[in-house]
This record gives C-alpha cells, sequence and structure tokens, in this order.
C-alpha cells in the first residue's frame, strides 16, 4: 500500500472541523479575499480540505487547524486554503445573451467610437476567470467578428485568485462534455480534439486563441490592479454575490476605472441589482456601459 493511501485510510470521514476553527478559516477568508463562507458552507469546506489534508499527510482537523493557527503555517498554506475553498463554477457560453450582445451591440459601438484608428486593439478582460471557459468564449465570439470585419485586433487577460484554476486555463484542455454549449461552427474552427479518445475525452483550445489569452493572478480585495486602465469589455459574473456588499462596490468601482470611456462592465445575471450602485449607463440585464462615448 502506498504512503497517499495509507494516509487516507487513517483520516476520519467522521472527523469535523471545529466551530473555533471553521470561524477562524472564514474569517481569513473573508478578509483576505473578500468571500464570505456563512455556516452553510462548513460541510463543503470540511470536503474539501480532506482533500488538502491527505496531500499534507494529516489525518485529523485538530491537526491542521493547529498547522494553520498555532503552529506558524499560515504564510506557507494560504494560496492551497484560498484553492481548496474557493468555487470555481464555470462553462463555455454561459449567459449566451451576453455574448450575443458583445457580437451584435458591444463590439461596433467600440470599433464606431474609434474609427479613426487603423486596426484598434480591443482589449477584453475577465476578471474572475476561474479555469478559463469565459476567456475563451470570449475569444472565439471576436476572432468570428474579426474575421468578418477584417478592421480590429484584439487581446484578453483572465485573472482569478486561485492558481489551481488558472493553470488549468494556460492548458486550455478541458473534458470533451463541457464544451457542449459551443455553438457546432466554432467547435470545429476554434478546438482540437484528440485522435484516439480515452475514458474521458478531452479538448484543447486551438493555439491561435491561446496566444491572444494571458493569465494572470489577482486578488479583488487589492486595493489596486496593476492593468491597463483603457480596457474595452470587463466580465465580472457571478462573484460578486459572494462578497460583502461594501466589497462588492469597491469591487466594481477599481473596476470601472480600469475602462475606457465608452466600455462595458457585465455582471452576472443574478447580480443585477448590484450593478444599480454603478455610475454607468444600463444597456441590457446586467451590461452597464461607462459615460464618453
Amino acid at each position: 500500500m502506498s504512503a497517499l493511501a495509507r494516509i487516507s485510510n487513517d483520516i476520519d470521514e467522521d472527523d469535523r472541523l471545529s466551530e473555533a476553527d471553521f470561524q477562524r478559516i472564514s474569517a481569513l477568508i473573508g478578509r483576505e479575499v473578500g468571500i464570505k463562507l456563512p455556516p452553510t458552507k462548513r460541510l463543503m469546506v470540511e470536503g474539501r480540505l480532506r482533500r488538502r489534508m491527505r496531500v499534507l499527510g494529516m489525518t485529523s482537523f485538530s491537526a491542521y487547524g493547529a498547522h494553520l493557527f498555532r503552529q506558524g503555517g499560515l504564510e506557507a498554506e494560504l494560496p492551497y486554503l484560498i484553492n481548496a475553498v474557493t468555487t470555481n463554477k464555470t462553462d463555455f457560453f454561459r449567459e449566451p445573451e451576453h455574448f450575443d450582445l458583445m457580437e451584435k451591440l458591444m463590439v461596433p459601438k467600440l470599433l464606431e467610437a474609434r474609427r479613426n484608428e487603423r486596426m484598434p486593439l480591443l482589449k477584453v478582460w475577465s476578471a474572475a476567470s476561474s479555469t478559463g471557459a469565459e476567456p475563451y468564449t470570449a475569444a472565439m465570439v471576436l476572432a468570428d467578428i474579426a474575421a468578418q470585419r477584417r478592421d480590429f485586433r484584439f487581446v484578453l487577460l483572465g485573472t482569478d485568485i486561485s492558481t489551481d484554476v488558472l493553470d488549468q486555463g494556460r492548458r486550455a484542455v478541458y473534458p470533451a462534455e463541457q464544451i457542449a454549449p459551443v455553438p457546432p461552427a466554432k467547435q470545429s474552427r476554434y478546438l482540437m480534439f484528440a485522435r484516439r479518445t480515452g475514458p474521458r475525452p478531452e479538448v484543447r483550445i486551438v493555439p491561435e486563441l491561446r496566444r491572444l489569452v494571458r493569465f494572470q493572478c489577482l486578488n479583488l480585495m487589492d486595493g489596486t490592479y496593476p492593468f491597463d486602465r483603457d480596457v474595452d469589455i470587463i466580465l465580472l459574473r457571478n462573484v460578486l454575490i459572494y462578497f460583502e456588499k461594501s466589497d462588492q462596490e469597491a469591487v466594481i468601482n477599481r473596476l470601472v476605472g480600469h475602462l475606457r470611456p465608452g466600455g462595458y462592465l457585465l455582471l452576472g445575471h443574478s447580480e443585477s441589482m448590484i450593478g444599480t450602485s454603478v455610475t454607468m449607463r444600463q444597456v441590457a440585464p446586467a451590461v452597464f456601459q461607462k459615460a464618453g462615448a
């Protein structure tokens, strides 16, 4: 039996994270990355931390709690703890109305405002990019538009707090079942399918798109963001619901400062009311335009 298997067998599945340690972890995650972990999330946190405990060779939550809070292991462990407890739900063409608007409204308006420029560069930022499905979806849409118009260039930035999902975004390899929402024509143009299919088939984004998408770690709770301030479209979808109201407004205000005049901010449809505090013009559900266009 391998050492890892022995550790797995030694972990008591009935062991529970103490109330005190859960509260400490909840407060820590809220303070560091703005994400709320209410008591209803305790079982989820326990399940995810069990996997991390196996990696560390720990057999109880009390040992993990002591490592974090009483034995000086917090600084080294914090990135792994963040990776473990953050939610990374994402899909290709999630909330597809936004990508229809990108094609039919946003890109034409942005290019019209820059009609005096030769081959303007459109910048799109997925500010909670998770494993990359969102920025690669936007890249597919923009690549189709660029192929038809031939009058602009584009680049994309994907940022997230989790280093694990950023690594997957850079690899751009996904389970084949995950790309079901991608229209067939885009699948044939922008996805590579393995010649030999294994028990769990995978696909990869074509290199032409991978070259246009850059991934970088970013904590949205940071006071400033080290990125350009002439971004055309920022997607911040389905992440603010995990933040406190004051943090939601602070994050939105910081991101709006990175939009060019006339640029667009897209929130998740479930977050449309959050956007009511934004001093921008609402042009569609959960879609806001910065003044100056």
